[in-house]
C-alpha cells in the first residue's frame, strides 16, 4: 500500500506580486500551500535570490571576506550591480542607499537618486531600493527615485507606518512596488496593509517586510511571525496578510560578530569566510522555510547554496 501524506486544504493564497518590467521581470507569490508543501498546493513561483549592493563603498563596514568577491567594483554600484547579475546570477538587485545615511555621509537626496537611476537603468533585472529607515531622508530620496525610474516597477523601502502616505503616494504615482515594513508583529503587519490600502495602494503591490533577525540574532522571532502571517494568509483567509514576504538578511548577518571574527581571533569557530557563508544560508533556508519569497544575499556562495536548494525543493 502507497504512503499517502496527510493533507491539509487552506481557504486562502498568497497573491502575486511582480517586480520589474520586461523579459527579466519577476513575479513572486502565488502560493496555496506552505512553502514546499507542493502536495497540498499550488507553488507557481519560486522563492527569488536578491544581491546586495550599495551605492557607497561600505569600507570597514564589511569584512574582507564579504568584500573580496567584489574588490574590483566597491567603487561603482553600477559595475557591481552588472557583476552579481551577469557572474553571480542575481535575480533582482537589492540597492542599498547608505549614502543617504544621516547620520553618516548624509549625501543629498538628488545625488542619491541619481545613482540609483544609473544602477536601474544598467540592469535588466528588478530592482529594490532600501533606505535607510529615516523617515525625513527616506521620504525625499523615494520621492525623487519614484519619479525618475518612473515605469520601472521597482520595489522601494523600508515604507513604514511614519512615511507610507508619502512613499505609497509617490509608488502609486510612478507605478512602482511597496515593501510594507513593520517591526516583527502580525498585527502590525496587518495594520499598515489596511493603511496602504486605505492610500490606494493595490493589493498586487505590496511585499511584507517583517522584519528581518540573522542566526542567533533574533531570528527565532521573525520566524514565527512569518509563519503566523502565513497561516493567516492560508487557513484563516485573511487577505490583509496575504502577500509575498521579503527578507533582508544579508545586512543583518553580515554584522553580526561572528561573522566579521577571522579565523585567527577566532580558530575554534573554523574557517572565516566558511562561517559566514554558512551562517547566510542557514538563515535563509530558514525564512525560506517560513514563507520567505525574496531572500536579499551578500555572498556569490551564499547565492549558490541557497538557489540550489530551492531548484532542489521545487523539484
Amino acid at each position: 500500500m502507497a504512503f499517502e501524506p496527510t493533507k491539509q486544504k487552506y481557504t486562502g493564497a498568497v497573491r502575486q506580486v511582480t517586480l520589474g518590467v520586461g523579459d527579466k521581470a519577476v513575479t513572486v507569490g502565488g502560493r496555496s500551500c506552505f512553502p514546499f508543501y507542493t502536495f497540498e498546493g499550488e507553488m507557481p513561483n519560486p522563492p527569488r535570490v536578491a544581491m546586495e549592493v550599495w551605492d557607497k563603498n561600505p569600507g570597514d563596514e564589511w569584512p574582507e571576506t564579504a568584500k573580496e568577491p567584489f574588490k574590483d567594483v566597491l567603487d561603482d554600484p553600477v559595475a557591481w550591480a552588472k557583476k552579481c547579475v551577469e557572474k553571480y546570477g542575481a535575480e533582482i538587485i537589492a540597492l542599498q542607499t547608505r549614502s543617504a545615511d544621516p547620520n553618516a555621509d548624509n549625501k543629498p537626496a538628488a545625488e542619491v537618486a541619481a545613482v540609483v537611476k544609473k544602477v536601474v537603468d544598467a540592469v535588466d533585472v528588478p530592482v529594490i531600493v532600501w533606505g535607510v529607515a529615516n523617515h525625513e531622508k527616506d521620504i525625499e530620496v523615494m520621492r525623487l527615485v519614484a519619479e525618475q525610474c518612473s515605469g520601472k516597477n521597482l520595489a522601494l523601502a523600508p515604507v513604514e507606518e511614519g512615511d507610507h502616505k508619502q512613499i505609497g503616494a509617490a509608488c502609486m504615482g510612478y507605478n512602482h512596488v511597496v515593501v510594507a515594513s513593520t517591526p516583527i508583529d502580525v498585527n502590525l503587519a496587518k495594520q499598515l496593509n489596511v493603511l496602504l490600502g486605505n492610500l490606494g495602494v493595490k493589493d498586487d503591490k505590496i511585499l511584507i517586510d517583517p522584519t528581518t533577525g540573522a542566526l542567533g540574532y533574533g531570528l527565532e522571532y521573525t520566524y514565527s511571525v512569518m509563519e503566523r502571517i502565513t497561516q493567516a494568509a492560508l487557513a484563516q483567509g485573511d487577505d490583509k496578510l496575504a502577500n509575498p514576504i521579503v527578507n533582508n538578511l544579508s545586512i543583518e548577518v553580515w554584522k553580526t560578530k561572528e561573522a566579521n571574527q577571522t579565523t585567527e581571533e577566532a580558530p575554534e569557530l573554523g574557517d572565516a569566510k566558511t562561517r559566514a557563508v554558512l551562517m547566510e544560508a542557514v538563515t535563509a533556508v530558514s525564512y525560506l522555510l517560513a514563507g520567505s519569497d525574496i531572500v536579499i544575499l551578500r555572498h556569490p556562495d551564499t547565492v549558490k547554496l541557497v538557489k540550489d536548494y530551492i531548484e532542489k525543493m521545487m523539484a
